[in-house]
């Protein structure tokens, strides 16, 4: 009993933290935006993954005179990673490299979010790779803890 109650509270320290959707999973972050993604881009470079680009949808916007909540995406990837899913699906290269989004709520929240590998497997029907969806969920899972923990 005592264990489905310790079970229950951290379940549900858990949720306040992470929503995951079908297609993403959006992680709170307590750093802004740009300091979210100066985390996550440090630790890529770290573990030897590569940023092939970061955008600032925001700098973006107001270069043309617009207005958008703190925007940034990092597209990065590695090819020991994004291999073997290509090659159980060549389709799935659409989606890769991988991209991480950092945005700011109406509330002034900070977030850090992802395309979830299953949606992936989903979306590509991708069949007997379990393992490498596991892997990438692995890897994609410690990389946003990294960038969102104090």
């Amino acid at each position: 009993m005592i264990k489905i109650v310790i079970n229950m509270v951290v379940l549900l320290l858990f949720c306040g933290s992470i929503m995951a959707s079908e297609n993403l999973i959006s992680i709170k972050s307590p750093f802004t935006v740009k300091e979210s993604a100066d985390r996550f881009e440090k630790v890529l470079k770290s573990k030897g993954l590569t940023v092939f680009a970061r955008i600032n949808h925001s700098k973006n916007a107001s270069s043309v005179e617009l207005e958008l909540m703190p925007t940034e995406v990092i597209i990065f990837g590695n090819p020991k990673v994004g291999t073997p899913l290509m090659q159980c699906s060549k389709m799935v290269a659409i989606d890769l490299p991988q991209k991480a989004l950092f945005w700011t709520d109406e509330k002034g929240q900070s977030w850090l979010s992802y395309n979830n590998p299953e949606y992936l497997k989903d979306r590509h029907n991708i069949v007997g790779c379990d393992r490498v969806i596991e892997k990438i969920s692995g890897v994609l899972d410690k990389l946003s803890k990294v960038a969102t923990a104090k």
